[in-house]
């Protein structure tokens, strides 16, 4: 990758993990909290990578001077990386909430799960479109692993496929329904439609 594309790369990911590491916190996910530290090594590796291409670019001061600025901001995104692990550390620990955290959870419906689409999933080879996962299980997907590389910010023309990995946001009975779902214990007819036609945000 171009040292644009591994900032852009890194910015991504960084706010993901930011999304994930307080979601963890805040509903003691030690699921999301797995993710954010399998993507702070990530986020390592690529500051490493910019690290080196800066210096095969640099063939003069003035090249020096504009690459700094570069490298400063990769530092402040693998900084946010860091602090994000740190938070996803406390849960992997057993950190237990301060109260007022529990007062946010009692007042909010959100979980993060992690999910896995099996091959005889319905889930399989549909757009997050066709699915309405968020009419029908109150689920939202955040993000996509796939193989070794994401997909941030998936929108409705995203097509899941089999052996993908799922980063959902919505409520605790969603997770169950997912779950099933991604499993291929249920289907998609087995799940009642919300009455009111909705249409899936990008």
């Amino acid at each position: 990758m171009s040292i644009k594309n591994l900032l852009i790369e890194m910015k991504n990911m960084s706010e993901l993990m930011v999304d994930l590491a307080y979601s963890a916190v805040l509903f003691n996910s030690k699921t999301a909290a797995e993710e954010v530290i399998t993507l702070e090594n990530e986020v390592n590796a690529m500051n490493y990578e910019i690290k080196k291409e800066s210096l095969v670019a640099a063939r003069s001061y003035e090249d020096a001077e504009k690459l700094t600025a570069l490298l400063e901001i990769a530092e402040a995104t693998e900084s946010m990386a860091n602090a994000a692990k740190d938070l996803a550390d406390l849960v992997i620990t057993g950190f237990k909430p301060h109260p007022v955290f529990k007062m946010v959870m009692e007042e909010s419906d959100k979980s993060i799960a992690r999910v896995v689409v099996d091959e005889s999933s319905e889930l399989a080879n549909n757009t997050l479109g066709d699915l309405l996962l968020v009419n029908r299980t109150g689920m939202r997907v955040i993000s996509i692993r796939r193989g070794s590389s994401w997909i941030y910010g998936p929108d409705k023309n995203t097509t899941i496929l089999p052996d993908d990995t799922l980063i959902l946001k919505g409520t605790d009975e969603g997770v169950d329904l997912l779950e099933k779902l991604a499993s291929g214990a249920c289907s998609l007819d087995d799940i009642p439609e919300e009455l009111e036609e909705l249409e899936v945000e990008d």
